[in-house]
């Protein structure tokens, strides 16, 4: 590393905590970050540097297999470095100029295995009325991708078992049409004719899932009854109230079912609110021919 380097490292660490009296951890972060690309420059100073110079070294960091987030704090690194710099008189032309941050990208959302949903949906004990109930709803959440605000609404009227479908009124109130599986069929059968009547005693509700009270089934409610469930089946990854749903869309595309179709059935009314999951299937597809392809 060119020896002028190292000094102008240290008098922007410096310049940082009089000025904005940054930690020592963030100002370390910034050294690291400087001098790592100060190495890399060999015995090229930091005042010689070019644009061409910071976007080969940011394209051999994503080839070693930076993270897009730490891409992006090495630019930041960069930019008030070289800010600095111009400001102290010592450069006139900014080499991060034309540099965009990396793009983030949405985060994927959380799914779980084939396997992990079909231990998580066994995990209410179902000799009585209230694991039944929980059983059931599970069954129809993971059959229909339903978000856990339109399975609670569901009525007793939006259900029909004849056609196999499930009316939900979603986003907007716009009402739409699930086909309902033949398992969740069942287990809906067996919930209406017997436990709901259990649960409901004398008292009467149009929601299709009720408490002990007689009352609807919350969101709240069954959000920590999912959580109770994943620690009963050792489910350890980090849950949401849209888990399940994420797994419906996400399990169909692995087997094949087309993205218009998933959208239809997810009730979104932009194709790119849909597309989300098809990384998530891409990601399991690449996963697979790592661990089988024998040059994976």
């Amino acid at each position: 590393m060119n020896s002028d380097s190292n000094k102008l490292i240290e008098m922007f660490q410096d310049a940082l905590w009089v000025e904005q009296g940054l930690s020592d951890n963030t100002l370390k972060s910034y050294g690291s970050d400087l001098h790592l690309f100060a190495v890399w420059l060999k015995d090229k100073s930091l005042l010689q540097v070019k644009e061409y110079d910071i976007s080969d070294y940011l394209a051999l960091k994503f080839r070693q297999g930076r993270s897009a987030r730490s891409s992006a704090r090495l630019v930041s690194s960069l930019r008030r470095f070289y800010g600095y710099l111009i400001r102290e008189g010592r450069l006139d032309e900014d080499p991060c100029g034309a540099i965009d941050l990396p793009k983030m990208g949405k985060p994927l959302p959380g799914t779980l295995s084939e396997s992990d949903v079909e231990c998580l949906i066994q995990a209410p004990a179902i000799d009585s009325p209230l694991g039944f109930r929980d059983r059931t709803m599970l069954e129809l959440l993971y059959a229909t991708g339903l978000r856990v605000s339109e399975l609670i609404g569901v009525r007793c009227d939006y259900l029909n078992m004849r056609q196999g479908v499930v009316r939900v009124t979603g986003k907007g109130n716009k009402d739409r049409l699930v086909p309902v599986g033949e398992e969740a069929l069942e287990w809906l059968g067996s919930y209406q004719g017997k436990q709901r009547s259990l649960l409901l005693g004398n008292r009467q509700s149009d929601s299709l899932f009720v408490t002990r009270r007689g009352g609807a089934m919350t969101r709240q409610a069954f959000w920590y009854a999912i959580k109770r469930y994943a620690k009963k089946a050792g489910i350890e990854k980090p849950l949401s109230p849209h888990t399940l749903r994420h797994a419906f869309a996400t399990h169909l595309l692995n087997h094949g079912a087309d993205l218009r179709v998933v959208q239809l059935l997810l009730g979104h009314s932009d194709l790119s609110s849909t597309q989300i999951y098809t990384h998530i299937a891409t990601e399991r597809l690449k996963d697979i021919h790592e661990n089988f392809h024998p040059r994976g």
